[in-house]
């Protein structure tokens, strides 16, 4: 396919950042985005251990442990304003923030969005023997488990928040909560199904590759994070 019919978009693969920066990271791309600024953008990276509670009143309540456990863990809880319910970030798991002019992608509407951003996962997972699935609600399922959770915030008709796909994470520190509103057991990553961890930069170009393929995306690497 001609790149010129491709969609522009910055690609940001950025190692490890705490969530309130990459948050503040967030915002700043997608108001230069809503502006014209900068094109489409996605950021991939790792967290430090962080618990985030999403809009849905639930998510307090979804939060088990207490404050010194958390501190012995070295998890910190922050209130963010995406759609969903409680979930875990830390090391070993890729985190996607995509950061798109939804009316330009031609996903339809936001319903249509997580469709497509579902099967970026899923097509990733397929790149390394995983058949992934969709469930009752936003994420990505293999079998019975929960491999990836997704909640997204829209303003503007311009996306930002993402998903969280678990390739290598500490998987103890989901017993810190009920993720997504389940029980921590219904939780898995590619490392127990495959019985051992992928290269965490192999699955972040499968990621890549992925919203590239189902997006219609033309990537353009940035190494900085902001202009």
């Amino acid at each position: 396919m001609n790149c010129e019919s491709l969609t522009k978009c910055f690609l940001y693969n950025i190692p490890r950042l705490s969530y309130t920066e990459a948050l503040d990271l967030q915002h700043e791309l997608h108001e230069k985005c809503v502006t014209g600024s900068v094109p489409n953008c996605l950021i991939l990276l790792e967290h430090d251990p962080v618990i985030t509670l999403g809009v849905k009143q639930s998510s307090r309540k979804n939060l088990i442990a207490g404050a010194e456990v958390l501190l012995a863990n070295g998890v910190v809880v922050a209130e963010t304003d995406r759609g969903g319910d409680i979930t875990y970030h830390g090391p070993g798991q890729l985190v996607g923030y995509p950061i798109m002019r939804l009316r330009e992608i031609g996903c339809g509407d936001l319903h249509g969005y997580l469709r497509c951003l579902e099967q970026c996962i899923i097509d990733t997972l397929d790149v390394f023997g995983l058949q992934g699935s969709r469930k009752w609600a936003a994420g990505v399922w293999v079998g019975d488990k929960k491999i990836c959770s997704i909640g997204v915030a829209v303003r503007k008709w311009v996306s930002y928040h993402g998903f969280a796909l678990n390739v290598d994470p500490i998987m103890e520190h989901f017993s810190l909560i009920n993720p997504c509103g389940l029980p921590s057991e219904q939780i898995t990553s590619m490392a127990e199904l495959l019985g051992g961890a992928p290269n965490i930069d192999d699955v972040r170009d499968a990621v890549a590759r992925s919203f590239a393929d189902v997006f219609n995306l033309n990537f353009t690497y940035q190494c900085q994070l902001l202009s």
